[in-house]
């Protein structure tokens, strides 16, 4: 009777130990290789069942050694949409079999690699006509793609897979084919030609473009008559400028509609400050909840400049707690800027959801703030214009402190001292909720915007923390950030500095240096931009057209070496680039600078007719062009107190340059005189006399 079930047991013992064999045998076959990285949106797929690598010269050679098809998939760690398709398809072990069975499976960071992302997001963009994170792409075992998409189900997903394996299997020469036809499509997306007609740049251009973009603005909610609504901070920019420099009252009312509106929004985090990233409505309520280090520095800078213009206490308001948040939640101690926060957060059942971190229910707050509650939700709709879903609130104001303070018969005083109690009282109960996960790799282009906006509120307010902030993260660029060649690193993370820099680097740090000297009169900073700018000339410049390539000559080539120069959420590098070298060019008396600036100008010209709004940074550029553009040199041993006193003004046509003494810069020679300060104003080389007063200096620049 017991030797059937000894034999049973026996069997069992061996087919365990079959199935153990078989497990390490995949488990070797199959290693997800994520867990050697150190951005934070790989390592969350580290331990996916999919065999992961990254994006290196070692995975890319497996592929052509092996003549698999490659499959890349690239996101962001505080992507939404992102962590749904991990969840669905790439935690679960069929998908895995099938990826891991006809696929050498690439996961990318797109923020560590914007290179690889900009080219197949354009091959999606080809083939679908759209595109998004997360993106998903499959290629030939060159790298060069056949098919592509953005988020996908699971069942969806596993049967695409197949059928294109099936394809390369039966017949591959269609798929050859088919990314040859691609390959071509995709290096003529971003490709600009030289303009060989004559340089004219008017106002009536710029007057023209607004005009046509004008028929997209939203005069009730304020940003594009669409949602989802981005911010867009450099088009508001602009706009602004172009609005209060050339008397535009209908411009001055729509930006300012925006302003406000963005400010009362959803996107504004009214308990802990800071912005997400855009809306998903057309009234700014519901917000996509990643907060990412980008746009909080741009809005800093722009809202700074609202403040400066307008005076209007809800803008800096915006700024002030903002600031405050990327100091509590998104700097390192170190004074470096982290990347993002995410868009999820676990709930009190332990399962991660959108917005769970930032939304409110009436029950709670009613707990929480006891009689004030009805006079809160008045002052943040908890009501049906602020419920989002699942009887979640997202808060959001309606009404003007004016508007508010009257229908309640309460003084600004009484009612800013409210709004700090019940900001504290929320903030505490919410401290208790768990955090949205963190991205903390420091990113060398967004740590210069983040200087930049330091740097910008400074300017406008004063505040030395402010620019303390701003000159810490500038040590750490100079310092640790530049390598021997005088080049920039692209990332930092755990001590290490790994990826080349981008054009968006250079950019972005030489415009926020040039923004420190302005402020500090420090020319290390100066220097520090030319020689920076220098290194782009030799490694990213295109003689043939004047423009900069995105990725450096010593980087690996790609499927496409691409120019990177529509505008988007962030300016695009060579607009940047530009905007540099016209400074450069009256810094340092040099007409290669500004050749190429307005060269670049003149090349996207034809373009910006077709699409004024993805062109906004290269518009402004054009205005320092179409307006007069003035040299504001400084000397003298008051210089500080009078760019103090001049920044209190909004000039955006102008640069500083200042000494306490004698300087040999080509706009300081000879113009220091022992005992006094004087301000010189100054437009293509032809100067007003020198003058002590900065009012009567504004006046030569407001003639």
């Amino acid at each position: 009777m017991q030797k059937p079930f000894f034999l049973v047991l026996i069997l069992f013992i061996i087919l365990i130990s079959c199935k153990s064999q078989t497990a390490e045998q995949m488990t070797h076959e199959y290693t997800n290789e994520l867990i050697n990285e150190t951005s934070p949106y790989l390592l969350q797929h580290a331990h996916n069942p999919v065999n992961w690598q990254a994006w290196n010269d070692e995975t890319l050679n497996e592929a052509k050694t092996s003549n698999k098809l490659i499959l890349i998939s690239v996101g962001y760690a505080a992507c939404h949409w992102c962590h749904v398709m991990e969840h669905e398809s790439f935690e679960d072990s069929l998908v895995a079999q099938v990826m891991n069975k006809n696929f050498v499976n690439i996961k990318v960071d797109r923020e560590e690699r914007p290179d690889v992302d900009q080219v197949y997001m354009n091959a999606v963009q080809l083939m679908t006509g759209s595109g998004g994170w997360p993106l998903n792409v499959v290629a030939l075992p060159d790298g060069r793609p056949v098919w592509g998409g953005t988020y996908f189900k699971k069942e969806q997903w596993m049967s695409v897979l197949e059928q294109i394996s099936e394809v390369y299997k039966e017949n591959p020469q269609k798929l050859i084919e088919y990314a040859d036809k691609l390959e071509a499509g995709i290096k003529s997306l971003d490709v600009v030609s030289l303009n060989t007609n004559e340089i004219e740049f008017k106002h009536e251009f710029v007057s023209n473009a607004v005009n046509k973009w004008s028929q997209s603005f939203d005069r009730l909610k304020g940003g594009t008559n669409r949602a989802p609504k981005f911010m867009m901070p450099n088009n508001l920019h602009f706009l602004m400028r172009e609005a209060y420099q050339n008397e535009n009252i209908d411009l001055q009312n729509y930006v300012n509609l925006t302003l406000t509106k963005i400010a009362f929004g959803g996107v504004f985090d009214h308990v802990g400050g800071g912005f997400s990233r855009y809306s998903v409505d057309d009234k700014w309520h519901v917000p996509h909840f990643e907060k990412m280090l980008y746009d909080n520095a741009q809005l800093v800078s722009l809202y700074s400049d609202a403040y400066l213009i307008t005076k209007n206490p809800l803008y800096k308001e915006v700024v002030f707690e903002t600031l405050e948040f990327v100091k509590r939640e998104l700097t390192n101690t170190n004074g470096t800027f982290y990347s993002s926060l995410d868009a999820d957060s676990k709930t009190k059942t332990g399962e991660l959801e959108e917005g769970a971190f930032y939304v409110w229910q009436v029950e709670d707050l009613k707990r929480l703030l006891a009689e004030d509650f009805y006079l809160f939700a008045d002052y943040y709709n908890v009501n049906s214009y602020g419920l989002w879903e699942d009887n979640n609130y997202v808060l959001i104001r309606s009404d003007s402190d004016t508007v508010f303070n009257k229908k309640h018969s309460i003084s600004i005083n009484e009612l800013n001292k409210k709004k700090s109690v019940w900001k504290t009282i929320l903030f505490k109960e919410r401290a208790k909720r768990d955090r949205p996960r963190l991205d903390d790799k420091v990113l060398t282009s967004w740590n210069a915007l983040m200087i930049k906006a330091y740097t910008d509120a400074y300017r406008v307010f004063g505040n030395q923390e402010f620019l303390d902030a701003a000159m810490t993260n500038a040590e750490f660029i100079l310092k640790t950030q530049t390598k021997e060649d005088g080049g920039l690193y692209h990332n930092f993370k755990e001590s290490k500095s790994t990826i080349n820099g981008y054009l968006e680097d250079y950019a972005a740090v030489v415009e926020a240096f040039l923004n420190l000297y302005e402020n500090t009169l420090d020319e290390k900073w100066l220097t520090a931009s030319r020689s920076y700018t220098n290194y782009a000339y030799d490694h990213f410049f295109d003689d043939t057209n004047k423009m900069f390539y995105f990725t450096s000559n010593e980087d690996a080539k790609l499927v496409s070496r691409n120019t990177e120069y529509r505008d988007n959420v962030i300016a695009s590098s060579n607009s940047i680039m530009a905007k540099n070298l016209l400074k450069l060019s009256h810094y340092f008396d040099n007409e290669a600078y500004a050749e190429t600036s307005k060269t670049m100008l003149h090349n996207v010209m034809p373009e910006i007719t077709e699409y004024p709004s993805t062109f906004s940074n290269w518009l402004d550029l054009m205005l320092n062009y179409t307006n007069n553009y003035y040299e504001v040199a400084i000397v003298g041993s008051e210089v500080d107190e009078k760019i103090k006193s001049l920044n209190a003004y909004y000039l955006p046509n102008k640069l500083i340059v200042g000494s306490k003494t004698d300087n040999d810069l080509p706009l300081l020679k000879n113009r220091f005189v022992e005992g006094r300060t004087l301000i010189y104003v100054c437009v293509n080389k032809a100067c007003k006399l020198p003058v002590s007063e900065v009012d009567k200096a504004v006046t030569f620049i407001n003639e």
